[in-house]
């Protein structure tokens, strides 16, 4: 039996009973459209870029390393953890996704090595050459500064000028220090890198250039990338891959293109890095936290080498530090003259 009213068509309860099935079905198949394509599992997030510190430029250019995944040798962009932070699913174990954001920060944290590295082997490179090419016309200035301070003592016979001679002279001839008394085997930063290769027994190449060619920086950054002795699965893998990463580093801060290549066949040729195994949340937790302590102690490393006084030279050319010792060596020969030019007059 229906109900009537007025103004409102007469519908029957089984008419009802029927359309309300049909709506139902009809909002229920977006939904389940939906659940077939949500896709199973996380995205990979935090993944690291090729900063321009891993290319040279000042920290780490970088510093060319740029922090990780970033391009700022200094580190910025946040922390190891909070890059690699997974995107949480409940399809996927909680040990899956976090060993994923332990891979991906491992990566961050070498590139951001790699920037370090690169800056380092700059600030090294451009004060061994600066040192070799520019340290004859510093001491020539220094001869010339004693002979125009003596030459101008002798015409006045002024006390103060005569002090001031005495202390130029010094300067020229200083006390032995420690490079004399161990014969160049010893600097103030500790042995020399030619004393080092005479012991391991290497040949003694001082670098050609402030920065290696592009070529060798990609070797590098490739080879690190493959042999980091962060990817090793136990003590024997990491005493292998310290050994070899240690020779791809003397390959580079010479810019041996050669030896990079050698080195990159010999790493191909070696043995198949072992997957990497599913470790418990607690040792994943424990090597997440050692990542973020290693980036920090980088950090450091990336700010004292950049406010150095060669790091601080090195941000004046970030794209080309060799033409800047080539601008500092034509300073040098224009004061040079000048120093000549007053002497000579003095000696009139």
């Amino acid at each position: 039996m229906t109900h009537e009213a007025a103004g409102v068509p007469t519908t029957r309860n089984d008419d009802d009973r029927q359309d309300h099935d049909r709506q139902h079905e009809q909002s229920g198949r977006p939904a389940d459209a939906r659940a077939e394509a949500a896709p199973t599992e996380a995205p990979a997030t935090g993944a690291a870029a090729d900063g321009a510190p891993a290319d040279g430029a000042p920290a780490a250019d970088a510093a060319e390393a740029g922090g990780a995944g970033g391009g700022n040798a200094d580190g910025g962009g946040g922390g190891i953890a909070e890059q690699a932070r997974p995107e949480a699913r409940p399809e996927a174990r909680p040990e899956a996704r976090l060993a994923h954001a332990v891979r991906v920060a491992e990566q961050a944290l070498i590139e951001f090595e790699i920037a370090v590295e690169t800056f380092r082997v700059e600030v090294e490179n451009f004060s061994r050459l600066h040192h070799q090419r520019l340290g004859p016309m510093y001491a020539r200035l220094d001869e010339l500064d004693a002979q125009i301070a003596e030459a101008r003592a002798a015409r006045t016979g002024d006390p103060e000028d005569l002090r001031k001679a005495q202390e130029a002279r010094a300067i020229v001839m200083p006390m032995p220090g420690v490079d004399e008394l161990f014969h160049d085997w010893m600097d103030s930063e500790g042995l020399s890198p030619e004393a080092s290769a005479m012991l391991t027994e290497q040949p003694v190449r001082p670098p050609k250039r402030v920065r290696p060619t592009e070529e060798a920086r990609k070797l590098y950054r490739e080879l690190a990338r493959k042999a980091h002795p962060d990817l090793a699965q136990d003590e024997k893998e990491r005493a292998r891959r310290d050994e070899f990463i240690t020779r791809v580093n003397a390959a580079y801060g010479r810019g041996d293109e050669a030896l990079l290549k050698e080195l990159a066949q010999e790493w191909a040729a070696g043995p198949a890095a072992p997957e990497a195994e599913l470790g418990e949340a607690d040792e994943l937790y424990a090597r997440l936290n050692w990542l973020t302590q290693r980036k920090e102690l980088l950090t450091v490393l990336a700010q004292e080498l950049e406010q150095s006084a060669i790091g601080a030279m090195l941000r004046m050319a970030p794209d080309d530090p060799d033409h800047l010792l080539e601008e500092i060596a034509d300073q040098l020969l224009g004061e040079v003259s000048q120093r000549e030019a007053e002497l000579a007059g003095l000696v009139q």
